[in-house]
């Protein structure tokens, strides 16, 4: 390896770090800080479990915590299956119609939330919606499902359509040719998209607060609560976000390292 060649490949190594410390930084910090008996950033008191201590221990936290998942998972749910289907759908109708539905579909993927978040909740109270759980559902939905399109489209577009085609000319019906031939090939655009919507979900804020019954707390909206117009509960609370933020981002850390290990194990076995 020559001295140019060198220079280039500690040049873009440095720069990758660089772009990975800017990315990751902040959240080693709040890591860092929830091993640390301090209720402010910049002062170590020592090493302490204490943070972690008060988030299981707060039922009032523990209980929005829950609250959060849950509706993460529901919404995350039926956004896959209403995707999968809308992406089936788009995949095998005419090219036209095809493109025309396709561009409607990504209107809330490159719409501003709050303009998709206002439009919702008059939509709820013009139908005569009350906000309720089923309301919340729907709004997570909407911002969800194009994102489910986005990931199972690709998977369709690179699967081998013949197929499908030989299964129903076997004697298979379309929903078993569907089922046995055609999901198997785009489940892992299904297992993405669902991942993706569970992200979004927990992540929303905007839609949830004008969606939301009244009393129903999430991570996003309690913590931005507990910022702006925080109280001796939520001050007390809030460092204990810190230890949140730290076990949710070392399960996605160990769950993308079991997946890309599965996928090299799996590359391995058909090589």
């Amino acid at each position: 390896m020559n001295r140019k060649s060198l220079l280039s490949g500690c040049l873009k190594a440095a720069f990758v770090g660089l772009v990975l410390l800017i990315l990751y930084a902040p959240i080693l910090l709040l890591a860092i800080y929830s091993f640390d008996k301090t209720d402010m950033i910049g002062r170590f008191e020592g090493f302490s479990l204490s943070h972690y201590a008060a988030l299981f221990s707060d039922s009032k936290v523990l209980g929005m915590i829950g609250n959060t998942f849950l509706l993460a998972f529901v919404a995350a749910l039926l956004s896959t299956l209403l995707g999968t289907i809308g992406a089936l759908g788009m995949f095998y109708c005419k090219k036209r119609i095809k493109g025309a539905i396709h561009a409607v579909s990504q209107i809330p993927v490159i719409n501003a939330e709050i303009v998709t978040a206002l439009a919702l909740a008059i939509t709820f109270v013009a139908v005569g919606f009350g906000k309720s759980y089923f309301t919340l559902i729907i709004g997570h939905m909407v911002i969800c499902t194009p994102f489910v399109v986005l990931s199972v489209m690709p998977k369709l577009k690179q699967m081998d359509n013949s197929l499908y085609e030989a299964a129903l000319d076997l004697g298979a019906s379309p929903f078993k040719a569907l089922r046995k031939v055609v999901l198997p090939q785009i489940i892992p655009g299904v297992i993405s998209g669902f991942m993706l919507a569970v992200t979004l979900s927990l992540d929303d804020y905007i839609v949830t607060v004008y969606t939301r019954p009244t009393g129903f707390e999430t991570i996003s909206t309690y913590v931005f609560n507990a910022t702006m117009k925080g109280n001796a509960h939520t001050a007390a609370t809030l460092s204990s976000f810190w230890a949140l933020t730290t076990i949710i981002f070392l399960v996605i850390v160990l769950f993308v390292v079991i997946s890309n290990l599965a996928g090299i194990r799996r590359k391995g076995a058909k090589k």
